[in-house]
């Protein structure tokens, strides 16, 4: 049997109240989310007026990006870090001079013998007692200071080692130079994105615009009894659609801009100026082809294989003596450091051949042989790369073009189609859907010409950066 239940409903009333709680729990999340998403809004679209962002021309954020970009400053360190491999090589071909202080006790008879006449304490009373005093000498100690220089005269690998490392200088030097211009055809590409987004931004303005008026004459029509319900419906969903159109392309818009203030160095999104001046004359396929070859990329793999060629002389330079000449003056004391009770000097000549070395130079030399081939086959591969990347490049301009006069084409046919759609739809011969199709179409068609004109400025921009030709555009 069950028991009383103090909380069970008696009456219609009373239960009805559930159902009240639930609607009224509807309601307040209704509200909670519709005041989160105007709060939303109003945030983004206000962001502008809480800080207001500095606009750039496109040549201000090249040369902001050259300078303070993260990638070249770090590219920077790395140039002056492979410099300072050139005055470590050079190092090995000038004179070495070192001190160095010894202190040393012992009871070994020659050296015992030897320090007492190096300290020029050697008496006829260290003679009595021969032999057994030389056999069981007392201890002696000595601090023994020695200046030592040495000098090559000959040395063939530190010469080679010296040349590749200027060259290796040089190649890196190059290849920073060719990052600045890609640094700079990012710049130009995230510039043109950014003329893009805001372009889609007027677009979406635009459609939201006609949507409205859609919205505006499907009510009229509907008031006056010549439209339906359905028409106004059709037109509402039209409206939200070009909002949230609208949203998307005002979110592209700021991505686009934090992109380029990343690129040069700041951590905030930056504006642009109206005008890009970018708009390079499209010149023959040929010359883009002979600019490419002589570019950055090209030399910088022919110096590498000119320090392949030098490696292996490198390699080779150990079957080769080494000559040099050096000096050193010793002091030595049995009590002081760096004390002079005696003094010697020396000079020297010395020659050092290595006559065999357990095949490490033939191995050596064959590793260098076969990178030196390795360096031929990368440049050689590099040019025909380069020359197919051109092409692709110049087609991609071409292609670019003909799809942006096609889209303008499109949108003069789109625009006409949507005015007499318009029309005939105030005039009762056309549906609401039939309008809301010739505008769907519209808004395509004026997208599409804005995506077509980007991407044939970036097409451009791309030809020139592939053909080596994007430092005439940063200086100009």
């Amino acid at each position: 049997m069950r028991g009383y239940n103090p909380f069970r409903i008696h009456d219609k009333e009373s239960a009805a109240m559930p159902r009240a709680i639930a609607l009224s729990r509807y309601r307040v999340v209704y509200i909670v989310n519709t005041f989160f998403v105007i709060a939303f809004l109003i945030f983004f679209y206000s962001r502008p007026l809480l800080a207001e962002e500095k606009a750039y021309s496109l040549k201000e954020a090249i040369e902001i990006a050259l300078k303070d970009n993260p990638e070249l400053r770090a590219g920077s360190m790395n140039l002056r870090a492979t410099k300072e491999d050139i005055s470590i090589a050079r190092s090995y071909l000038l004179p070495q001079l070192r001190i160095e202080e010894r202190f040393m006790r012992t009871d070994n008879p020659a050296y015992v013998f030897s320090t007492k006449i190096n300290q020029e304490r050697f008496t006829a009373e260290d003679l009595m007692g021969a032999p057994g005093t030389f056999n069981n000498p007392s201890p002696v100690s000595n601090f023994q200071t020695i200046l030592s220089i040495e000098m090559p005269v000959y040395v063939r690998k530190a010469w080679l080692g010296l040349d590749i490392s200027k060259k290796q200088y040089e190649t890196v030097n190059i290849e920073f130079e060719r990052k600045k211009e890609e640094i700079a055809f990012e710049v130009i590409r995230v510039y043109l994105g950014i003329r893009t987004a805001k372009e889609y931004i007027n677009v979406a303005k635009l459609g939201l615009e006609n949507a409205e008026e859609h919205l505006r004459i499907a009510k009229k029509r509907a008031e006056a009894g010549l439209g339906l319900q359905s028409d106004v419906l059709r037109a509402e969903v039209g409206v939200a659609e070009a909002r949230a159109r609208l949203v998307s392309a005002e979110k592209n818009h700021l991505i686009a801009k934090r992109a380029l203030g990343l690129l040069m160095g700041l951590d905030e999104p930056v504006e642009i100026k109206d005008q890009t001046g970018f708009d390079p004359e499209l010149l023959d396929e040929a010359y883009y082809i002979e600019r490419a070859l002589q570019g950055k990329e090209i030399k910088a793999l022919e110096l590498r294989y000119e320090n392949a060629r030098n490696l292996l002389s490198l390699e080779r330079s150990d079957y080769l003596p080494q000559l040099g000449i050096g000096a050193q003056y010793e002091l030595d004391d049995p009590n002081t450091p760096f004390g002079s009770e005696g003094k010697s000097w020396q000079v020297m000549a010395f020659l050092r051949w290595d006559l065999f070395s357990g095949g490490k130079t033939l191995a050596g030399s064959k590793r260098a042989e076969y990178r030196l081939k390795e360096a031929a086959e990368y440049l050689e591969g590099a040019k025909k790369s380069l020359r197919f990347r051109v092409h692709e490049a110049y087609s991609s301009v071409l292609e670019a073009k003909a799809h942006l006069e096609l889209a303008r084409s499109g949108l003069q046919a789109a625009e006409e189609g949507r005015r007499l759609i318009k029309i005939r739809y105030e005039n009762n011969l056309a549906k609401i859907v039939d309008l809301l199709d010739s505008q769907t179409a519209l808004d395509s068609a004026r997208a599409q010409v804005v995506q077509k004109e980007g991407a044939f400025y970036e097409a451009m921009a791309r030809l020139l950066f592939v053909s080596n030709m994007m430092e005439e555009f940063i200086k100009k």
